[in-house]
């Protein structure tokens, strides 16, 4: 069985990574600035900021040798009011990762990074050729940490994996407030008409591929994401419908909404950042071929299969939910700011 080593293992995916692994028999040593949830005869846990060259390498010599790091620690833009500290974490760590990979001859790292490295329609599944073009800080972020891992690319074999929002029980944040809105049977205000197609990717799904992806022989690019993906609106009406919800789906004008919230991401009253705002009213969506060809992956679950389970996980969940405190940011609900407001006149 392997040895691995995982960064921001107490974040929502990082921990259903761990858990992936510990079900196949995997050793696994976590290395993040939050406790972990629970624990395991093959689980070691450290609290450890990546920033700290010093630190992680006392962990990297003390626990490794490693068959592969999964580096899925990163601060998100909307978690953090200090955009110094995101690029430190995000760029600098994984360059503090990367250069132990090296020196200590680890010869496999698995990097999730994002679609946020665009923020316009493409008309067509972006492919992995596609040149990116982040808008703001978290999206450069991973533009430039995968530009890290490709400096090292002549003494380690780092899988990219590009990744859009990743939904499975558990998985809060941001969707928090949606899930909100549907179990109290508020309007879902959508933008434009709804029929812009977003994909998803199932977590359990995102995990398979980091490990098949674990020992390449080479530095490469993998996109991942769902399979027939529906328009937003079609999913949300899955979610209310099985939820037995009476919540009901409107829209709102294009041009006026986007410039709303806009504004109020400017004031700082919005938990929605340019990529949100630019693309929710938009079409996204990978191609996948690449890595369905090359390493034999593929997605198990729809966009509204997927996010009807992480809509359970809350309900089942709510009291719990709103305790949380000292936790990642997707697994605790996000402040919602002006959003209050919306929600109160639906």
């Amino acid at each position: 069985m392997g040895r691995y080593l995982i960064t921001g293992g107490s974040g929502y995916f990082g921990s259903l990574l761990i858990e992936y692994l510990l079900s196949q028999g995997h050793e696994c040593i976590n290395i993040d600035i939050y406790p972990q949830t629970f624990s395991h005869q093959l689980l070691k846990s450290f609290e450890i900021d990546i920033r700290n060259y010093s630190k992680l390498k006392e962990i990297f010599l003390s626990e490794g040798p490693f068959d592969c790091v999964f580096h899925v620690a990163a601060l998100l833009a909307h978690s953090v009011k200090d955009k110094k500290s995101l690029i430190e974490t995000n760029v600098n760590g994984t360059e503090n990762v990367a250069r132990l990979c090296a020196e200590l001859n680890i010869k496999n790292l698995v990097f999730t990074s994002s679609n946020c490295l665009w923020a316009r329609p493409f008309g067509r599944p972006v492919t992995e050729d596609d040149q990116p073009e982040p808008v703001e800080v978290y999206g450069l972020s991973k533009l430039q940490a995968e530009q890290v891992l490709f400096k090292y690319a002549n003494k380690i074999n780092s899988a990219i994996l590009r990744v859009p929002t990743i939904i499975s029980s558990g998985r809060l944040g941001l969707l928090a407030i949606l899930f909100e809105f549907i179990e109290e049977n508020k309007i879902i205000w959508i933008v434009g008409n709804g029929q812009n197609r977003y994909q998803f990717i199932y977590g359990p799904d995102l995990a398979r591929a980091a490990l098949l992806s674990s020992t390449i022989k080479e530095t490469r690019i993998y996109n991942v994401g769902s399979d027939e993906v529906k328009s937003l609106k079609e999913i949300y009406q899955y979610v209310i419908d099985k939820a037995g919800s009476k919540a009901r789906i409107k829209s709102l004008p294009r041009g006026p909404a986007l410039l709303a919230m806009k504004l109020a991401h400017l004031l700082g009253v919005s938990p929605l950042g340019p990529y949100h705002y630019r693309m929710i009213a938009e079409s996204f969506e990978f191609e996948t071929l690449r890595i369905k060809r090359e390493l034999g992956w593929q997605p198990t679950k729809s966009n509204e299969e997927m996010l009807f389970e992480a809509y359970q996980f809350y309900k089942d969940h709510k009291d719990e939910i709103k305790q949380r405190h000292k936790a990642s940011a997707h697994r605790k609900a996000a402040s919602m700011g002006v959003i209050k407001l919306i929600k109160w006149l639906s």
